[in-house]
């Protein structure tokens, strides 16, 4: 197999593992964030920090290393270079369309629900105050304030009437990421559950599906998932038929996470990334023959990809800072955790904390003969999780 240099865009937590499945089948990753010390930076080969925002800084990282893959992790990089790069050649993971529509939420809202005629609440933009207040007469309340560019649930607000909008259309334009001021305003759906359907497109084959992750989200942000989510196999059908029209629209090849609300009657599309979704992070628990990351992998290198098929039930959830520091925290009672059996902790080694920062996260998988209920598994996964317990140095 061919050595590939992989320019990584954004190493977080998601972007470590990516680069050890790529370290064990050869490959040569150089790790790019914002800041040094980031989780992905530990693995790779080589590591960097700049401002992918910046035009000059990220065509001089491309000129320098000549990748034979640039592969997006996070939203805020300027996607208009990478689509400039690609046209001369370059080959952006899982194509530099795909990451500049999904960069925010109005890319791939406007393209699943207008072009493409797929269910999604209803929603609105706005660039003002005055035009988020106009925009609630068709919305409707409640509804969710979003920034169109954010992740981890920053700048979420859920309001319940018109005097709530003038706070979260601050707080959403304040925790905005990038330079964009623009927000969307979403109708609440009512919901039973929410899933993430992680969905791979091949080079050479057909578009393949994970069994249903479902997941359960605080201010935004994931706390926990588990696999497989159980759920109909009509409505299972609808989804997987919703991700394959929205990703072979984007076109390009990877793995993406999908998300969906399930409500009694019907599925509705929410949101997309190019990229291994934090919620998949149960797939290390070994729930199923391959992980997000290696799927990923195996996607861009063209590698052939067996069926996927579910080995085992599994639930994660994830480990938060309670404190700021500057300095990474010490991770301790890790030995009390993984006293219970089936558990293993990742700890993704960032060298700074801030409240509510995810730092690691429990997996548990069922045992060997085993028949856990999912509910059962996902208190498992959150009694892991608390017993491991930080020691921030001021």
């Amino acid at each position: 197999m061919k050595k590939n240099k992989i320019l990584l865009l954004g190493s977080g937590e998601l972007g470590k593992e990516f680069v050890i499945a790529a370290q064990r089948l050869g490959q040569y990753v150089i790790a790019v964030d914002r800041y040094l010390g980031a989780p992905a930076m530990h693995v790779a080969d080589e590591s960097f920090a700049i401002d992918m925002q910046n035009e000059e800084q990220l065509s001089q990282i491309i000129a320098d290393h000549s990748p034979d893959y640039i592969v997006p992790e996070i939203e805020a990089i300027n996607t208009e270079l990478l689509k400039k790069i690609e046209k001369l050649g370059a080959v952006v993971v899982p194509s530099a369309n795909a990451v500049n529509l999904t960069m925010d939420r109005k890319g791939i809202r406007k393209l699943s629900s207008e072009t493409l005629g797929i269910r999604t609440s209803k929603f609105a933009f706005a660039t003002s105050l005055e035009e988020l207040q106009s925009a609630s007469h068709s919305v409707g309340f409640p509804a969710v304030i979003k920034p169109t560019m954010s992740s981890s649930g920053k700048g979420q607000s859920t309001v319940h009437s018109y005097d709530e909008l003038s706070t979260a259309w601050e707080k959403a334009i304040n925790e905005s990421r990038g330079k964009s001021a623009e927000v969307i305003m979403e109708e609440f759906i009512h919901f039973s559950s929410e899933i993430t359907l992680l969905t791979i497109s091949q080079k050479n084959g057909e578009v393949l599906f994970c069994p249903p992750i479902g997941h359960t989200q605080r201010s935004g942000d994931y706390v926990e998932s588990w696999q497989p989510h159980p759920m109909s196999e009509e409505f299972l059908h609808q989804a997987q038929q919703m991700a394959k029209t929205v990703v072979t629209a984007l076109t390009g090849f990877g793995i993406w996470g999908v998300e969906f609300f399930l409500t009694e009657n019907e599925v509705i599309f929410s949101e997309l990334s190019p990229r291994p979704h934090d919620t998949g992070m149960v797939t290390l628990a070994g729930t199923q023959t391959l992980n997000e990351f290696e799927l990923h992998l195996r996607a861009i290198l063209g590698i052939p990809i067996p069926k996927i098929e579910l080995i085992r039930k599994g639930a994660s959830a994830v480990i938060l800072a309670s404190e700021t520091s500057d300095y990474e925290p010490l991770f301790t009672n890790i030995e009390k955790a993984l006293e219970i059996p089936n558990s293993s902790v990742f700890i993704f080694k960032k060298p700074s904390t801030r409240k509510n920062r995810r730092m690691a996260v429990a997996v548990v998988h069922e045992g060997p003969n085993e028949k856990v209920e999912i509910n059962n598994l996902v208190k498992k996964a959150n009694e892991v999780a608390s017993l491991v317990e930080l020691e921030y140095k001021k």
